[in-house]
């Protein structure tokens, strides 16, 4: 199960720098932690998790295995791309894959790097990649509505459905609102999301301040997080050339550096649980003598869902997940603890998983 973030923003404000540090650190971990680079702009990073170094110390396990998330490093956009300046075709049919995107934003003044319009603004930064995608969307939807009309005055069940789910989205488009601001049922979310519209993606903002803002940011990373916070969406303040020393730096100096700056940890670790936490995700786990390792599902999955993320035939042979509390497994020293002190519990196929859940699947083959 594969979940990507894409990384977009206007040139020159730090977007491969952070990219690459995100790799580096992903290949300094690979000792412990499974990384590849599928392509040259495509990374798949350790989702930081303190709580898979405690279950494997009381599991005894010889092995940790993180989650993981994908990040995409997406073509630079600039002002016009959705009528395909720059590399606005490449840029829109590489974020369309995307589950969710990152947007970098210059938070930072210098001199040496020209900003492509000529001044530090991130949240009208914000609103030109926005304005774009919500372009190219509403382009995309005006030419795919028109046969989709057609069948649906013919009759059609399935094309009435997707019309009225068009005409939500282009409603909003028209109006300079992303398509992710529709109000839905439960049953039009999945329908809704594959229209492909990249404005009904969830988004995220990294405020990319300079070195002496990191800890603290500065008054352009507050415009950034005063946007997101109205908007609903997610913000994280990083300093991405920090980030790019700090993925070099050995392990036992990482921590000093990154004390003398403030910092207690680095801010990857935070935009990759921030991205993983964006795409609506939760963590379970399994625990023992061989591995500890962590499962990515989506909030809201049942059991037998969580059990096939594992193995299909873990699925479809669904019986019982034999399910520990996390605070529980720590609290009582293990599986053994928590069935002793009745804590282990047997969960059917209607039971949602919560995250941090330890799990033992069983199933008939």
């Amino acid at each position: 199960m594969g979940f990507k973030c894409g990384i977009v923003g206007l040139p020159n404000v730090g977007k491969s720098t952070l990219f690459n540090a995100l790799t580096q650190t992903a290949a300094a971990q690979a000792a412990n932690y499974p990384f590849c680079t599928i392509e040259p702009n495509v990374g798949d990073v350790a989702v930081p998790d303190a709580r898979l170094e405690r279950l494997a110390g009381i599991a005894k396990s010889a092995e940790i295995i993180p989650t993981r998330i994908t990040f995409v490093d997406i073509a630079g956009l600039v002002r016009g791309a959705s009528k395909g300046e720059g590399l606005g075709n490449q840029f829109l049919a590489n974020i369309r894959e995307v589950d969710a995107v990152v947007n970098v934003l210059r938070c930072f003044e210098d001199d040496d790097i020209t900003h492509v319009e000529g001044r530090i603004d991130p949240v009208g930064d914000a609103d030109t990649v926005e304005t774009e995608l919500m372009l190219a969307d509403l382009d995309s939807l005006e030419r795919r509505i028109v046969p989709i009309e057609k069948k649906a005055k013919g009759g059609d069940k399935e094309s009435k459905e997707q019309f009225l789910l068009m005409s939500k989205a282009l409603a909003l488009l028209r109006e300079g609102k992303p398509a992710r601001k529709a109000e839905l049922t439960p049953e039009e979310r999945e329908p809704y999301r594959q229209l492909g519209l990249m404005t009904q993606k969830p988004e995220l903002y990294v405020a990319n301040v300079d070195e002496g803002s990191a800890a603290a940011g500065n008054k352009f990373s507050k415009l950034v997080e005063e946007k997101a916070k109205r908007e609903g969406a997610g913000c994280v303040t990083i300093s991405a050339r920090i980030e790019e020393e700090v993925a070099q730096l050995a392990a036992e100096e990482r921590n000093e550096f990154l004390g003398s700056l403030g910092l207690e940890e680095p801010g990857l670790n935070r935009l990759i649980r921030a991205g993983y936490q964006l795409l609506g995700l939760i963590t379970f786990f399994t625990a023992g003598p061989k591995e500890t390792r962590a499962w990515t599902v989506t909030k809201g999955a049942r059991a037998p869902q969580a059990a096939g993320v594992i193995h299909t035939d873990f699925e479809k042979g669904f019986i019982r997940a034999e399910t520990i509390a996390y605070d529980d497994y720590i609290a009582l020293g293990g599986e053994a603890g928590a069935r002793d002190a009745g804590k282990m519990r047997l969960e059917g196929k209607e039971y949602v998983v919560a995250d941090g859940d330890v799990m033992h699947f069983r199933f008939t083959s």
